[in-house]
This record gives C-alpha cells, structure tokens and sequence, in this order.
C-alpha cells in the first residue's frame, strides 16, 4: 500500500508499507521524488523487492532511480542492493563503515563505482532541483546511522528510530493513543534494548528540536517495522509519524 506524504506537483514523497509477506519482519520504504528523478529509502530485501517495483511505477518510473539510501546495513534495510543495482544506474548512499560490507550482498563486480560512502558528518545530495541532506544519527541504533530530512517537505526520515512492534493487522490501523502505543507496541521496549547510549539520544533529540523551533521540520517517517500514524505529542512530533513493526 502506497501513502503520498508531501506533493507540490514538483516535488513529491511516498511511504510504502505492508509489502513483506510470510515471516517476514515488516518495514517501510519511502521514495522521494523530484522533476521526475527519484531516491529510494531504505528499500529492504528480496521480501520487499519485486513488490515496491511493481508500487514504485505509479509514481516514477524505477529507470529514474538516481540514488538508494541505506540508513544502515540491516537486511530489513538494503538486502535487495544486488537487484536494485542492476535493473537501474543507481549509485547506493551508504555509511563509510558499510561500504566494504554491502558487496556481500551483491554479485561480484556489480558495485564498482556504484557507492558513495557518507561522511560521519553527513552530507548534501542533489536530487532533480532539490537538495537534500543526509544527517547523522551514529548508534541509534547502530554505528554509521544517518537520516535523510527534506527541506522542501520538512519531513525527517528517520530510519529505525521511532520503530514500533505489531502485526501488520495492527499496522495499519491509526495510533489514537500515542502514550499506550509506546507500551502497547513494543515502542518503547525496542528503544531501550537498541538505543541504550543517553548520549547519542540526547544529541539527536536537540537536533531535532532545533528544527521544529525555527519550523524546519514538521513532521517525522520513521522506516519502522510495522506503520503508524499518530498526533505524537509525547515527542512533539507533527501532525503524524510513519513507524515500523
């Protein structure tokens, strides 16, 4: 199931979810779009794969596909590099740290000249007319984790952090109680098992709220494992987020 999250005609930004089917964990994957060329989120494995191809055509033909973001090296996140890879000119934006670990998924050869590795700082990528930026978020919950926020929609993708633990049942179904939700689905067990460093939150959490006090940001998609969506005012978040089971 596909969900448009932004679109001003030009510019353009897509959750999909449910996609995994069988034992499976679910995940989201988000497509960003711009003139036309587009940058695939965390686009999982092989469970994900030939699904989010046949969702992606409604929105941009998967030949426009100039860059795969990976916000880090889990499976749920980028297995399906191999195929991805060679079915588009696609270069896979990756952590430093993962680049010599990525080829594993791969077919020999196939990602020479394909990867641009992301500073620890993070960086600028030009998508169509747009700029977006690639932010740091190390060890929540991995190290060499990084989010992409999107200036012209203000919408944070946030990768793991705000994952949830439900059914995809429960999935699609809106958090009307976001406090019951952070016990009720794991959310806040899955943060204390993964996120365990106060440090690292605690920096990202001033990021963010740097941005939503000048209005730079306005609302988060985190590529959970399963999704919701929720007037987050424990976090203040707004108006929704987009989480995973």
């Amino acid at each position: 199931m596909a969900l448009v999250l932004y679109d001003d005609g030009n510019h353009k930004c897509v959750a999909f979810t449910e996609l995994v089917q069988g034992e499976g964990i679910q995940s989201n994957q988000f497509a960003i779009i711009d003139q036309g060329d587009g940058m695939l989120l965390d686009p999982g494995g092989n469970l994900t794969y030939k699904h989010l191809i046949a969702e992606l055509a409604d929105y941009f033909l998967p030949s426009h596909t100039r860059y795969i973001f990976a916000s880090h090296q889990d499976p749920d996140i980028i297995a399906s590099a191999n195929g991805w890879l060679l079915i588009t000119d696609a270069q896979i934006i990756i952590a430093q740290e993962w680049v010599r670990f990525l080829p594993h998924f791969c077919i020999r050869g196939v990602t020479e000249g394909r990867l641009i590795p992301i500073p620890p700082r993070g960086m600028n990528v030009t998508l169509g007319a747009s700029t977006l930026k690639v932010v740091p978020a190390h060890y929540l919950h991995t190290v060499g984790f990084f989010q992409v926020y999107d200036p012209i929609s203000k919408i944070l993708f946030s990768g793991d952090i705000g994952a949830s633990l439900m059914d995809g049942h429960e999935a699609g179904k809106p958090v009307s109680d976001f406090d019951a939700h952070l016990v009720d689905s794991h959310m806040l067990g899955f943060h204390k098992r993964y996120m365990t460093n106060n440090k690292a939150c605690r920096l990202w959490v001033q990021m963010v709220r740097s941005w939503m006090w000048n209005g730079s940001c306005r609302s988060m998609a985190a590529r959970s494992k399963a999704r919701t969506w929720s007037n987050a005012s424990s976090t203040g978040l707004k108006p929704w987020s987009v989480a995973r089971t």
